[in-house]
């Protein structure tokens, strides 16, 4: 049985299960890798880059191929992965999903994913048996943020 599995799943909030997620998703990354950067070579969550074909990752970071049109599908990843990190510098926020949640350039960040997402991402993740909606039934404790 998985932790935190049960006989019926939790309902919960999509905010405690961004919270919950983006708690552990922190653990994975640090000053030298976004998440999309883990994502990608985890081959969790979104994927990352690797949800991207080449023609889709050159859309998405057209700013620096436009610098660099001569760039690999390595070089812009490794780009791209900086450019993830100097934005949540810029924004103050913990993870590249904050970010694009926020700005909208290269993915729409949280809101990109739908609550059953979500679920599917506790489950994978955590180990966590849930049900994903608006309010949900499950509030996150005081520490969680």
């Amino acid at each position: 049985m998985r932790v935190g599995a049960s006989s019926s799943p939790r309902v919960v909030a999509r905010a405690w299960a961004i919270r919950s997620l983006r708690e552990f998703l922190l653990t994975l990354t640090d000053e030298d890798h976004s998440m999309c950067r883990v994502a990608t070579d985890r081959g969790i969550f979104c994927k990352g880059f690797r949800k991207l074909n080449d023609a889709e990752l050159r859309e998405h970071f057209a700013g620096i191929v436009k610098r660099r049109p001569g760039a690999n599908r390595w070089q812009l990843e490794a780009l791209g992965n900086q450019w993830e990190l100097a934005r949540q510098t810029v924004n103050q926020l913990p993870l590249a999903c904050d970010v694009q949640q926020k700005e909208h350039e290269t993915c729409g960040g949280w809101d990109d994913f739908s609550n059953e997402d979500l679920a599917r991402y506790c489950a994978d993740l955590l180990g966590l048996d849930v049900i994903v909606t608006p309010q949900g039934t499950l509030t996150p404790p005081a520490s969680a943020g």
